[in-house]
């Protein structure tokens, strides 16, 4: 889709690493499909404390929900890396759902992912242990991974994906990987 978006004239903007795309508050006016990079959605607590919500990557896309209802975006999306975005305001992103049904029905799979993703991380997060709030994450994570393939993601970003302290993550994993409920190589966890 991104490199179609690029072909019909759409422009193409670098964000540098730690560059906001947009924050919480703004109105909605566009669809940022990355072209490369990575972009992460983060709520920050009154302390500053990051919680992801997401983490986007090329070939992906942000940015629909608040523009589809027409409500202020929640949350930062922030660069995690050099990033390049093809931006589709919304006249544009409109038209492209209804002249092309794949898309739609790619949108809807994608929505109802993300729904499903936030609801099973509602429940995560009602419970207290750390094991089974980090196995649920990595499993969801990994789903359409290839068996063998790495986990492409910091230990971090599984604190700030769970809610809990980095230094709980690294002993947990450690001992998920000791109990055989994860399999780690050279530190990254791999698909079972």
């Amino acid at each position: 889709m991104v490199t179609q978006l690029i072909n019909k004239g759409f422009p193409v903007k670098t964000y540098q690493k730690d560059t906001f795309v947009y924050s919480p508050g703004m109105q909605p006016r566009a669809v940022y499909f990355i072209k490369t990079g990575e972009i992460r959605m983060v709520t920050v607590s009154a302390e500053g404390k990051e919680f992801i919500q997401g983490v986007f990557k090329a070939g992906q896309y942000f940015g629909e929900p608040a523009l589809l209802v027409n409500k202020p975006y929640l949350a930062y999306t922030i660069a995690s890396k050099t990033s390049e975005i093809v931006i589709v305001n919304k006249s544009d992103f409109l038209k492209l759902l209804k002249e092309n049904f794949a898309f739609n029905m790619e949108l809807i799979q994608i929505l109802s992912n993300r729904l499903f993703y936030k609801s099973m991380m509602l429940e995560e997060l009602a419970n207290e242990k750390a094991e089974h709030r980090l196995l649920t994450l990595i499993n969801y994570l990994t789903t359409d991974l290839p068996v063998g393939h790495t986990l492409d993601i910091t230990r971090q970003q599984l604190a700030d994906m769970t809610g809990l302290r980095v230094e709980t993550v690294i002993r947990e994993i450690k001992l998920m990987d000791q109990k055989k409920l994860i399999q780690l190589n050279k530190g990254k966890i791999v698909k079972k």
